[in-house]
């Protein structure tokens, strides 16, 4: 694979993923402003949140760019593993976050703050919007890339958040009961625990090179047994180079009457265009070699 580079799903979410964070860079100095303008602690709470996740995001973004650097001798994969380390980074931090988020909520429950609720309000309901504008440009391609989800739920936890803060701030500043901003907070690190640790299972799984989820290897395997010119397989593996990027080894046991070269490239092309696996290494044997015995 020296040479040659496949471009990953968050390669090809890159501009969206710099437009979203321009925008958190932005209003996270919006935010840091306006708690101090204010002396609002929840605003400053806040602020120390979406300093994490401008950190998370830049983080996404700065595994992309090393995912794009072409495969070395040294590297024969290329980088493609830093976006999964990226997501990996993300999910420990979310999890870390929320459960801060569930300590400041217990730590206001007992002694609510007095809040500038209208400006509080106001900030709030800026970060919404800005939240809102990432949610819409990071929606798809968290659908195809670990390192993209991870980016997509700190941006959803920032609206959670923003969310959390204007109904807090709307029943502060209608009935002046402080309680309600320990309650919602709760709730939002509560939201987010369970998504971020699907997210951290995901990107160990990768990393443990598991079957990646969208591809059947058993469905493989017997496809490929239907091939002319297949009469076994052995030493079958099907891993994640990165979220999109499916690699496959295999070894073929050759039929009596095939040649070598035309079996080798129905293979290859069947696994490519049957399956979401981009990059297929297969040996064709015309008789079984090593110890299949602890292999698929």
């Amino acid at each position: 694979m020296s040479g040659t580079s496949i471009a990953s799903a968050g390669s090809r979410n890159k501009r969206q993923l710099t437009i979203v964070f321009a925008l958190t860079c932005l209003y996270f100095v919006v935010e840091v402003i306006g708690g101090f303008w204010t002396r609002s602690l929840a605003l400053l709470a806040d602020a120390a949140h979406m300093l994490t996740d401008v950190a998370g995001v830049g983080l996404a973004l700065l595994a992309i760019r090393f995912a794009e650097r072409p495969a070395t001798p040294e590297r024969t994969y290329g980088y493609y593993r830093m976006e999964i380390l990226a997501a990996l980074a993300n999910a420990v931090v979310l999890v870390l976050v929320s459960f801060y988020i569930l300590y400041e909520a217990y730590q206001r429950f007992r002694n609510p703050p007095t809040v500038e609720s209208g400006w509080m309000l106001a900030v709030a309901s800026v970060g919404l919007v800005v939240n809102l504008i990432g949610i819409r440009l990071l929606h798809s391609g968290s659908q195809e890339s670990l390192n993209m989800k991870g980016a997509y739920f700190e941006v959803l936890s920032d609206l959670l958040t923003s969310i959390g803060v204007i109904v807090a701030g709307v029943i502060m500043l209608t009935t002046g009961w402080y309680y309600a901003d320990p309650i919602i907070s709760a709730g939002i690190g509560l939201f987010i625990v369970p998504r971020t640790w699907h997210l951290l299972k995901e990107a160990l799984g990768i990393l443990l090179e598991g079957t990646p989820s969208d591809v059947n290897i058993a469905a493989v395997r017997d496809s490929l047994l239907k091939l002319p010119g297949v009469a076994g397989l052995h030493d079958v593996h099907v891993w994640a180079l990165t979220s999109g990027v499916n690699a496959m080894s295999l070894h073929v046991e050759l039929s009596q009457g095939y040649g070598h070269d035309d079996v080798l490239d129905r293979v290859r092309g069947h696994v490519t265009t049957q399956f979401a696996i981009q990059h297929v290494t297969a040996q064709i044997e015309s008789k079984p070699c090593g110890d299949q015995a602890s292999h698929l």
